[in-house]
């Protein structure tokens, strides 16, 4: 079993930042891909980015690129998700999850492939 505890979120305002963190227990944390994914009101949860278990691959969606950026420090069991320029339509719950699964970049976007996931944080992005 996995465990999964998002934090960071908060309320800022247009083009500002936030760092979300997500710290794991339960397994050899370098053993799984992880990835950050978000939910708005009204809408489907969606892919955000994801990184390998060594941190050598890391994916993003288009929505992102450029302005966020997915790391992870093993020795501490933790993901981070360092986001910048932020907008309006950033506003979500974002939610970290733990995949076993190799690193395979054609699907690693599906939320069907993570095994475990957060509580979730709060990120709201004022105009």
């Amino acid at each position: 079993q996995v465990q999964l505890v998002e934090s960071g979120g908060g309320l800022v305002q247009a083009g500002g930042s936030l760092r979300l963190s997500c710290a794991a227990s339960g397994r050899t944390f370098s053993d799984y891909v992880m990835g950050w994914f978000r939910q708005a009101p009204g809408k489907e949860r969606e892919f955000v980015a994801a990184i390998s278990g060594s941190g050598g691959n890391t994916d993003y969606a288009d929505s992102v690129k450029g302005r966020f950026t997915i790391s992870r420090d093993n020795a501490k069991n933790t993901v981070f998700l360092q986001m910048n320029s932020l907008k309006p339509e950033d506003t979500a719950v974002y939610y970290c999850a733990a995949d076993f699964g190799f690193w395979v970049i054609t699907t690693i976007r599906r939320m069907g492939r993570y095994d475990y996931w957060g509580q979730g944080t709060q990120v709201t992005v004022s105009s």
